[in-house]
């Protein structure tokens, strides 16, 4: 199958949207930023070519000035908090958390503080309150607690649950890190972008793309142009900050719930 014939399925989807005088919108996340590296240089030129809004989970402990000095020539970058030092406190029998439930609730909180702190304190601005925990998992237990110490959203993967902030999930991750640990095939991320999309013309949650610049391959970067290529083509796609979709979706959190 030919490279066109891959991303036709894709256009044809944009096309009814454009038909329906709908904009299928999207947003991107990119997990584990620390440093200035040629992987990250790479993302902020390509997003930057598409004028594409990139998020980037920051990890706090591990990050210092010199990603701030780089994100400065990059407006279309966003900082988001990224746990607090991505180390894992599960035991090998258990799947890796660093927000679970194996240390005091009160020692989580105090680094998720520190973390939305330090990163606030770095990026200013550019810096978001929302929460993407390392391996996308948090103690639900938490989840009550995060707005009390400065958090609005809150980001992990699959389909958002009820909670007192704004969730934004990503629901498409480019990467198989069960298999390759490469870039999933192109044409099984193209199916699910577009069941994706259908699923939002029916009132859910926009195309949410999951990337980690540091692991990418060339299959991973060639995916990210062909997509970008393809969504610029249209006036039916957005793609979003992610302060208008906390913005947006501060209004159907459910205080109380978690």
């Amino acid at each position: 199958m030919t490279s066109d014939q891959i991303w036709q399925p894709l256009v044809e989807e944009l096309a009814c949207w454009q038909r329906a005088d709908r904009k299928a919108e999207f947003w991107l996340r990119d997990d584990d930023a620390v440093d200035p590296t040629p992987a990250l240089d790479r993302l902020l030129d390509l997003t930057g070519e598409f004028a594409v809004p990139v998020t980037l989970a920051v990890i706090p402990a591990l990050t210092d000035e010199k990603l701030v000095a780089r994100l400065d020539g990059a407006p279309h970058a966003t900082v988001a908090i990224h746990g607090w030092e991505h180390r894992n406190h599960a035991p090998e029998d258990q799947k890796k958390q660093e927000l679970g439930a194996h240390r005091p609730r009160e020692a989580v909180l105090d680094d998720l503080a520190r973390g939305l702190s330090r990163v606030t304190g770095l990026h200013g601005a550019r810096a978001v309150p929302m929460l993407v925990p390392p391996w996308n998992r948090i103690d639900a237990g938490l989840v009550s607690d995060l707005g009390s110490i400065g958090f609005a959203a809150l980001s992990v993967f699959g389909p958002p649950k009820p909670a007192s902030l704004a969730v934004i999930n990503s629901n498409v991750d480019i990467m198989d890190w069960h298999g390759t640990r490469g870039c999933r095939d192109h044409g099984l991320l193209v199916q699910a972008i577009i069941a994706q999309l259908q699923h939002a013309f029916d009132g859910g949650e926009p195309v949410g793309l999951l990337a980690h610049h540091l692991v990418h391959d060339g299959s991973a970067w060639l995916f990210l142009e062909r997509l970008f290529t393809v969504t610029a083509q249209t006036e039916a796609c957005a793609w979003l900050p992610i302060r208008t979709l906390i913005e947006r979706d501060a209004g159907r959190a459910i205080p109380g719930n978690v």
